[in-house]
């Protein structure tokens, strides 16, 4: 116990010590804003504040309704892909952490959606807010995400891998519609992992492991929607993943913890100025901006994350302090041990100094005299039972909505009173 106590410090100070090394990864690295191009420039403002920037911090991107073609021409319908862009993005890269994402005004695209698609695009790691001034369904979100994460990270992604990435998120949003938002990227997420942790490739195999899924959630697939979920994942079981980075996001979207070393590589990180999985820019968001009626979800959320944008440097500091010493506690055979040691020593200081002899001799005199009336009674009735009824002894033994109806894809279209002009079908 002494010898964990004397090595603790030592540990400290060496994770101390590397600390900063993510950071600097981080801050080599730009963030990218992207803006549709049917927004007004009233609307383009309120989008840098909503993502707590400016125009003159970040790199900015406008993305068009041809963009969004780009990918979504021949996966998704006329009426997803719309003919206007709304949809609106913030990309920051990191160095660890999986992805993270928070939505804001997306009625039909979910954060963990978008976080499940990324990693089909090839990203592995960054912080992402995709929002809208208005209520759009966010169909064509992804693609400025996309095109944001190459500007900031300087990566060029596989088109094949990006044209996927787009086939899963259309994928998923139907079979959201007819079976329920959770159920259906469950099964998604957790097909995507098998085919790829496995290296499965077979057609047949690949429907076995969809099958298999399907029976976990207790969804009844029909021809075609098992037909789209297989094709998609041949496609992707042809590309090389990194499945640690895949797991990581896949984790945070679970609410799974990454295990000690990695929650307290967030804390030490976290502690010092922001770590990677810890949300960065998210935290940035002021969703006062977009109305007091906006709708939001985070992956933070689902991860246990706080999505609060600060607490007390002393919270911090006490959580990330207690993090380090339970973890080495644990793991040199202190914590609970070492706490009840100290409790019962303490304790019989404690009762060693109050107690009385006086006291003592008088208990002493109570309990022998207890002692023999108790002897006396166990004796008589002992006698008692000795005609075999003694066998009485025995008693002391005592985790689609509105739109399921098929218009989801023209949200984007409602517009709102903040936009008359957006009334005009829309769906990105």
């Amino acid at each position: 116990m002494k010898k964990m106590k004397r090595t603790l410090p030592v540990l400290m100070a060496a994770a101390l010590a590397t600390a900063s090394l993510p950071l600097a990864v981080q801050a080599d690295s730009s963030n990218v804003v992207t803006l549709g191009a049917n927004l007004s420039e009233e609307q383009k403002t309120s989008m840098y504040e909503y993502f707590g920037t400016s125009k003159d911090q970040v790199q900015t991107i406008e993305v068009t309704n041809a963009d969004e073609r780009q990918y979504m021409e021949g996966i998704a319908s006329e009426e997803q892909i719309g003919t206007r862009t709304y949809s609106c993005s913030y990309v920051q890269p990191t160095s660890d952490g999986g992805i993270q994402v928070k939505v804001a005004n997306l009625t039909y695209v979910t954060s963990s959606m978008i976080a499940s698609t990324l990693t089909t695009s090839g990203v592995e790691n960054c912080n992402v807010v995709a929002a809208s001034p208005i209520a759009v369904s966010g169909t064509g979100a992804l693609t400025g995400i996309m095109m944001a994460y190459e500007t900031a990270s300087g990566e060029t992604l596989d088109e094949g891998q990006k044209a996927a990435a787009t086939e899963e998120l259309v994928t998923t949003g139907e079979l959201a519609d007819a079976v329920g938002q959770e159920e259906a990227t469950g099964l998604m997420n957790d097909v995507k992992e098998q085919v790829i942790e496995d290296g499965i490739t077979d057609p047949s195999q690949i429907q076995d492991v969809v099958n298999d899924a399907a029976n976990t959630y207790n969804i009844t697939l029909t021809e075609d929607q098992m037909n789209k979920i297989t094709s998609l994942m041949e496609t992707i079981s042809q590309y090389d993943y990194d499945v640690n980075a895949l797991k990581n996001t896949l984790d945070n979207l679970n609410g799974e913890s990454g295990g000690f070393f990695s929650n307290l590589w967030d804390s030490i990180t976290g502690f010092f100025g922001g770590g990677d999985s810890n949300g960065g820019i998210i935290n940035d968001t002021n969703d006062d901006v977009l109305g007091s009626d906006v709708v939001t979800d985070s992956t933070l959320e689902d991860s246990g994350s706080s999505d609060s944008s600060s607490d007390s440097t002393e919270e911090e500091g006490g959580g990330f302090w207690d993090s380090i010493v339970g973890f080495f506690q644990n793991l040199f055979g202190g914590g609970d041990d070492t706490k009840d040691e100290t409790t019962d020593e303490s304790a019989e200081e404690t009762t060693d100094e109050t107690t009385d002899p006086a006291a003592d001799e008088a208990t002493d005199e109570t309990l022998d005299e207890n002692s023999e009336n108790t002897d006396g009674a166990e004796t008589e009735n002992t006698d008692e039972n000795a005609d075999g009824t003694t066998e009485a002894d025995g008693t002391d033994s005592p985790a689609a909505d509105e739109n399921a109806d098929g218009t989801v894809s023209n949200t984007d279209n409602a517009g709102t009173a903040n936009d008359p002009a957006a009334a005009e079908t829309q769906n990105n």
